[in-house]
């Protein structure tokens, strides 16, 4: 599964709003808000949201004793993904 802070990181690095992931996933964006504020979502939906990010390149890491997390799953992933930033 994955938490909420999670998805919240996920979207984070690849800088998309709660729309821009209701629009990918086709979940109602007020779900998204709620499951992220910490309130239950249907299993099914938390699996479409993991394949969602896992298909743009984000990476699921599970708690390790240091607490769960996401990164860009190769160097490189994503960039078409998220805004390019500090480019010279």
């Amino acid at each position: 599964m994955i938490a909420p802070e999670q998805s919240r990181a996920a979207r984070a690095l690849l800088n998309w709003t709660q729309d821009d992931l209701a629009q990918r996933v086709h979940i109602a964006a007020a779900s998204i808000r709620a499951f992220e504020r910490g309130r239950e979502m249907r299993s099914s939906n938390q699996k479409l949201l993991r394949m969602t990010f896992e298909e743009a390149g984000i990476e699921f890491l599970d708690e390790n004793g240091k607490g769960a997390g996401v990164r860009f799953s190769l160097p490189g992933a994503g960039k078409g993904s998220v805004s390019k930033v500090n480019e010279t």
